[in-house]
């Protein structure tokens, strides 16, 4: 019973720092910081992989334990609450990027709606006509 328990808290272990990384990580993803954006992002993945292979560790010892021993229940709740926040930490994250490629987007409009404006001009009849800045006139 003792190496699940042991195992068990060293996944909350894990957990916790992934907490952790995705704190950093929306710091990161608000500031803007994209080389250190993705060292993060390899870092986290690094945990990932270690919290799968923990996962496969309990699973394994799952077969010779308990499943009402209270020390095991209390574990396997803590774990579950800490999963559940990372997924919440994740979404928002999630969201705080499709609202960074939705500003950009925005930009991007802009740009494109004041270049075209600086290339618009006149036809003889006096009609709007998007074309290169004073181009075609010869003196």
């Amino acid at each position: 019973m003792s190496q699940i328990i042991e195992a068990m808290t060293h996944q909350q272990e894990l957990l916790s720092n992934l907490q952790l990384l995705l704190d950093s990580e929306l710091q990161l993803i608000s500031s803007r910081d994209a080389e250190a954006l993705i060292n993060l992002v390899n870092e986290k993945e690094t945990l990932l992989d270690e919290i799968q292979q923990q996962d496969q560790k309990i699973a394994s010892l799952y077969a010779t334990t308990s499943p009402d021993e209270p020390e095991f229940v209390a574990a396997k709740e803590k774990i579950q609450r800490l999963v559940e926040d990372c997924q919440y930490r994740t979404q928002i994250n999630a969201t705080a990027v499709e609202q960074g490629q939705l500003r950009l987007e925005h930009l991007r409009n802009l740009i494109m709606e004041v270049r075209a404006k600086e290339s618009l001009t006149y036809d003889k009849a006096g009609k709007k006509k998007a074309g290169p800045k004073g181009g075609g006139v010869t003196a």
